[in-house]
């Protein structure tokens, strides 16, 4: 699995915090943004924006999060974590479509568990090289791409073009980096995350990406890892 951020809304605090001020300012908003990103005497200072920043998110008002925008290059995940990913509606995908792209041999992700055990890695390579063969002959015999691919299974391999505000990027992670999601969609939004953080400008928007309990105290899950109490044992009704 591979993941590159390849573009991003630029100055992206400066935006966020633009978006807030603008809201309880009689300042204008482009005024705002040339005390923002410029030098001068009445520039606002990074630890303004930062504190503005931590009590919009803070406080829950995050529509102001929605005009920053990142695009990632995504590689070499299942079909079964796409078909998850893309439930997250608020945002934009663009798929390698199998009508198009002939299926590669080679091209499945093997789970950690099925790796793990030898009698089970075997099933699993050999259903793998069967479809290879039934795939391949149905190609041979003139069956279209779109057509053959209905023997392909959710282990298959895709790449993705996903674009996503930070609102909703901050909404998913606390879904998804929780330690009951499924473990390919948990490491591809880890990745997303690590790859803000190697980004100056974005590793403070990147620590503001956790599971739902880091940000909350409690765990609001029906079945808790045990990491953090409960909403049901923080309540006392536990």
């Amino acid at each position: 699995m591979k993941v590159t951020l390849i573009n991003y809304t630029p100055h992206p605090i400066e935006t966020a915090f633009v978006a807030a001020r603008t809201c309880y300012s009689a300042d204008t908003p482009s005024n705002l943004w040339e005390r923002s990103t410029t030098d001068g005497e009445d520039k606002i200072s990074p630890d303004r924006m930062h504190s503005l920043l931590d009590k919009v998110i803070n406080s829950g008002h995050h529509s102001v999060l929605e005009h920053i925008n990142f695009t990632f290059a995504i590689e070499g995940i299942s079909r079964s974590c796409s078909h998850q990913l893309v439930r997250h509606r608020i945002a934009s995908y663009s798929q390698q479509s199998q009508r198009y792209v002939k299926v590669a041999p080679d091209a499945f992700v093997t789970p950690p568990t099925i790796a793990a055990n030898p009698q089970a890695k075997k099933i699993f390579d050999e259903f793998i090289a069967s479809v290879n063969r039934t795939y391949q002959k149905l190609l041979e015999l003139g069956i279209p791409k779109e057509d053959a691919r209905f023997v392909i299974p959710n282990a298959t391999k895709t790449t993705l073009v996903m674009t996503m505000n930070f609102r909703e990027l901050y909404n998913v992670c606390q879904i998804r980096l929780c330690v009951r999601a499924q473990w390919e969609i948990r490491e591809l939004f880890w990745k997303i995350k690590s790859e803000l953080a190697r980004h100056e400008e974005l590793r403070g928007l990147a620590d503001y990406l956790a599971p739902r309990c880091e940000i909350l105290g409690y765990c609001p899950e029906h079945k808790s890892c045990g990491r953090f109490p409960t909403k049901e044992e923080v309540l006392g009704e536990k």
